[in-house]
């Protein structure tokens, strides 16, 4: 039954004899963390849950003792207000549902790491891991970092490529808002994206490919292969 259980890597295959047949001290569970919102007229609501997503299974295929629990898929996404499809619980009830979330996995496993592929969230997720520490759980939360656009350009045009290039409309790409983040954030806080990006975007997704894609998801996964290396360390 180890041996069997071990095969499997996400958190919903598995049944709870399986779980039981695991080594909670070695065990780590991962929780994607992300969004349902507008990507602009290209990219599917769910980009950035997808994203965590494949980030937490690179993890777990570079290490035997990592699950991957269910992706929390609704964040903090209030500045998307005003775009069709996109869902937001807010900060405070983001906060909540992770602290609870860590706090029942800790029942079984006793580590838990929270990866982020949503920027809104951030500011929640840290809370939350604060209070959780606090609480002296074992957990720590990863944020993966892409270089350029802000959002729905280049960099997570290219990720959607390399990870579901069938639901990627390039024909329907366009530039949004090119100015750096620190420029507009102001504007984004107070009155949102769609103030300042008619189309959603912050950024230019022109000459995003697959191959990019890959390429940024292995510096990530590295990158967090040695988060938790620093962690267990």
């Amino acid at each position: 039954m180890m041996a069997q259980a071990s095969t499997k890597r996400f958190w919903a295959e598995l049944k709870s004899s399986e779980f039981a047949a695991l080594d909670p001290n070695a065990t780590l569970a991962i929780l994607p963390v992300a969004a349902t919102e507008q990507h602009g007229p290209h990219l599917p609501l769910s980009t950035d849950t997808e994203i965590a997503v494949a980030l937490a299974g690179a993890l777990s295929r570079e290490r035997d003792n990592v699950i991957v629990a269910p992706a929390v898929a609704f964040g903090s996404s209030g500045e998307h207000a005003g775009f069709a499809g996109t869902l937001s619980i807010g900060p405070d009830a983001t906060e909540l549902l992770l602290v609870e979330l860590v706090r029942s996995a800790s029942t079984t496993f006793p580590r838990t790491l929270l990866v982020c592929a949503h920027g809104g969230n951030r500011t929640c997720v840290r809370r939350a891991e604060a209070r959780l520490r606090h609480e002296r759980h074992d957990m720590r939360a990863f944020f993966p970092s892409w270089s350029g656009d802000a959002h729905a350009g280049r960099a997570e045009t290219s990720l959607m490529l390399a990870l579901a290039p069938e639901r990627v409309r390039l024909e329907h790409a366009a530039a949004g808002e090119i100015a750096p983040l620190t420029e507009i954030l102001p504007r984004l806080i107070s009155e949102g994206v769609r103030a300042v990006s008619e189309n959603g975007v912050l950024g230019d997704p022109a000459g995003a490919s697959a191959e990019e894609g890959e390429k940024l998801m292995r510096a990530a996964t590295a990158a967090l292969v040695a988060f938790l290396d620093g962690w267990e360390a």
